[in-house]
């Protein structure tokens, strides 16, 4: 079963409370802590890959904490969870930078495996931070097809 981890949860709502409190400069890690019921000492795991990632920025010291590197509608959510869980392929075989399956020519699953993925990057490309942060309209959702 895909499953996003606590980590790639928390990255997504750190960065959205980020989005929604930096007006007023740098956003301490330990209001966030705060305001999300999140343990400050696991958030700042989840923070420093994001640090790492580029994604915020650190300032440390008086008057320091974090803020987004860029605008919150140029964070996709699909990059975020990516950055913190790797791909999210629903199928080893379909991992990238993973060699062809021996069995892909004869594997009757295997567009099966393909669409889901297809359906899965879809979906979570549609999400930009500032969607999450509700100051845009949400994307509808995909709707699924009815096979008889």
């Amino acid at each position: 079963m895909m499953m996003i981890s606590t980590k790639g949860r928390y990255a997504l709502r750190f960065l959205v409370d980020i989005a929604e409190h930096q007006g007023d400069g740098f956003v301490p890690l330990k209001d966030v802590a705060a305001r999300q019921e999140i343990s400050e000492k696991y958030l700042e795991i989840v923070v420093k890959e994001l640090v790492r990632g580029g994604l915020l920025t650190a300032l440390r010291g008086r008057g320091g904490g974090y803020r987004l590197s860029r605008a919150p509608e140029e964070y996709g959510a699909k990059s975020i969870i990516e950055l913190m869980e790797g791909p999210l392929v629903p199928v080893a075989c379909l991992e990238p930078g993973r060699g062809a399956c021996p069995r892909s020519g004869d594997c009757r699953t295997l567009p099966l495996w393909q669409g889901l993925d297809e359906v899965i990057s879809d979906y979570l490309a549609r999400f930009t931070l500032r969607d999450l942060c509700g100051e845009t309209p949400r994307p509808a959702p995909l709707r699924a097809k009815k096979y008889d």
